[in-house]
C-alpha cells in the first residue's frame, strides 16, 4: 500500500511540509514517486521516517540524519557505524534527561517557594524560615541556587556541644 505525503504526514503526527523539507535534504533518497513525480511512501517507508523523527527529536543534525540515511542505503558494511552512531546518541539523550530531571526539580522547588509566600502573603517568610521547615527535597536545590555551601547539621540534643 502507499500513501501520499499527506497521509503519512498524518501518520507520523507531522505537517507535510516537513516531508517535503526531508526529501529536499536528500533524507528520503528510497522513496518511490508515481509518473507524475508524486512521492508514494510504502508501510517499508514508515519504519525509515520513524526513524528519522526519532534522530530529530534528539536534536540530531539533519546532516548527521543524512550520514546515517547514506550508511542505510551502503548496506551491511556501514553496521559498525551505525551502531556507533546511534550509542553517542543515546549518551547524549541519557544527558539530556539528567539536565531536565534537574531542570524539573527546580521547577518544584519554584512552585513549592510562591506557594510557600502565596499563602504568607510575602515572599520574605523565606528569610525567615527556619532550615527544618523547607522540604528535605528542596534543600540542596535552595542551596545551589543560592550558591551557598550546605549547612552543617546541628548534633543531636543529647550529644554535647563542642562549643560552650
Amino acid at each position: 500500500m502507499f500513501y501520499t505525503v499527506g497521509e503519512i504526514a498524518k501518520k507520523l503526527n507531522i505537517p507535510p511540509s516537513t516531508l517535503r523539507y526531508y526529501d529536499k535534504e536528500g533524507l528520503l533518497p528510497f522513496v518511490e514517486r508515481s509518473n507524475g513525480g508524486i512521492r508514494m511512501f510504502s508501510d517499508k517507508d514508515f519504519e525509515s521516517l520513524s526513524v528519522i523523527e526519532c534522530l530529530k527529536k534528539t536534536g540530531m543534525s539533519i546532516k548527521d540524519i543524512r550520514q546515517f540515511m547514506e550508511w542505510c542505503a551502503q548496506g551491511g558494511a556501514t553496521i559498525p557505524e551505525r551502531l556507533s552512531m546511534f550509542r553517542r546518541q543515546r549518551e547524549q539523550v541519557l544527558t539530556q534527561i539528567t539536565q531536565l530531571q534537574e531542570t524539573v526539580e527546580i521547577l518544584d522547588y519554584k512552585e513549592w517557594y510562591y506557594k510557600t509566600a502565596q499563602k504568607a502573603g510575602t515572599c520574605a517568610v523565606h528569610s525567615s524560615m527556619p532550615p527544618e521547615e523547607i522540604p528535605e527535597r528542596f534543600q540542596s536545590i535552595q542551596q545551589k541556587l543560592q550558591h551557598t555551601p550546605p549547612k552543617a547539621t546541628q548534633p543531636p540534643s543529647n550529644t554535647p556541644s563542642p562549643h560552650p
